[in-house]
């Protein structure tokens, strides 16, 4: 059973996937430090498509679909936590309220090789990452139950990774994810009070102002937020205003692999190989978002974990300054 069911007191809605249900026994702390097989037992790896789902999207250089010869790989997540196949359906119950589980939950492989992080690919291989993100957002649009696509990246145990070769994941939902919604909702107060994007008067300032900068390009600004959660958190933003990520120009895609592959290979040596997340916020089709809204990317390293103040108090309790941190990844070099 899927399902999505609403908290009548904030608002907020879950997923509900019971048949991706878990013994009490698995939800024991797994040992971060254990591997989960090479590539011989890989299921993401060349030669292994036949235990994956059939693929959506795939660029190659040869091959046969479902097979080898493949730079970039989409198929639906074998264990989802919403299906496309699923019939919308809105319900209630007393003062709560759920629908079906509707959705798309996909997977994408980065690159046929087993152990290299994002940041170890060549800038034309994270293109067409991005390029499939894209793809797979403007395809999902045309599904008229759907309204939004989150793209996200679980990279090593810590952050929620089950698998070690390197891969995305997108989930669509038939509503607007709450942090997403949180967003919009202040940009959009932000835009009626000064008739300007919040996002873009932060790339002004910033820039302006200098100590957050950890890298800067002709298209995109990689910064740490003046209000970081984490310590290291990253945000990489577009300098020309775009509320969607599926409207960039062509040209954007290069320069954004180029600015983050530098940016998750500074994170990577500064702090020796974190487990990370990161999460591309963008607007929801069909909205009145265009001048209000920004793209962006948030990337979060795992090095300190919400605790229970953290989850009690929305607070978050943030080591690093964000001035610093950002002093310490301009200093370190390719």
């Amino acid at each position: 059973m899927r399902e999505l069911r609403k908290d009548p007191v904030v608002g907020r809605w879950i997923i509900l996937s019971s048949d991706r249900r878990l013994r009490p026994s698995d939800f024991s702390e797994p040992d971060p430090e254990a591997a989960n097989g090479g590539p011989d037992s890989c299921p993401f790896c060349p030669g292994h498509e036949a235990h994956t789902p059939p693929e959506i999207l795939a660029y190659r250089d040869g091959g046969a679909p479902n097979g080898p010869g493949w730079t970039t790989r989409v198929f639906p997540n074998k264990f989802p936590a919403l299906r496309v196949e699923e019939t919308l359906e809105r319900s209630g119950e007393g003062l709560y309220d759920r629908m079906t589980g509707v959705g798309a939950h996909e997977v994408i492989v980065e690159s046929p090789e087993h152990d290299r992080d994002l940041s170890e690919l060549e800038v034309p291989q994270i293109e067409r990452v991005l390029l499939a993100y894209r793809e797979r957002i403007l395809d999902l649009q045309r599904d008229t139950r759907l309204q939004y696509v989150l793209v996200f990246k679980n990279a090593g145990r810590r952050a929620g990774a089950s698998l070690e070769h390197g891969h995305s994941q997108l989930i669509a939902t038939p509503i607007v994810p709450r942090v997403v919604t949180e967003e919009l909702e202040a940009s959009r107060a932000h835009f009626r009070a000064k008739e300007r994007c919040v996002f873009c008067d932060m790339i002004d300032h910033e820039r302006r102002d200098g100590r957050r900068i950890v890298l800067e390009s002709d298209r995109f600004l990689a910064i740490e937020p003046f209000a970081p959660r984490y310590p290291f958190e990253t945000w990489i933003l577009p300098r020309r205003h775009r509320a969607g990520y599926e409207t960039a120009e062509p040209e954007d895609y290069a320069a954004f692999a180029s600015i983050l592959k530098e940016t998750l290979g500074r994170i990577r040596r500064a702090l020796d190989r974190p487990h990370y997340n990161y999460v591309l916020h963008t607007a929801p089709w069909g909205g009145d978002e265009g001048d209000s809204y920004h793209w962006h990317l948030e990337i979060m390293p795992k090095r300190t974990p919400a605790a229970g103040f953290e989850w009690g108090s929305g607070f978050h309790i943030n080591p690093t300054a964000p001035e610093e941190a950002a002093e310490y990844l301009r200093g370190i070099r390719s």
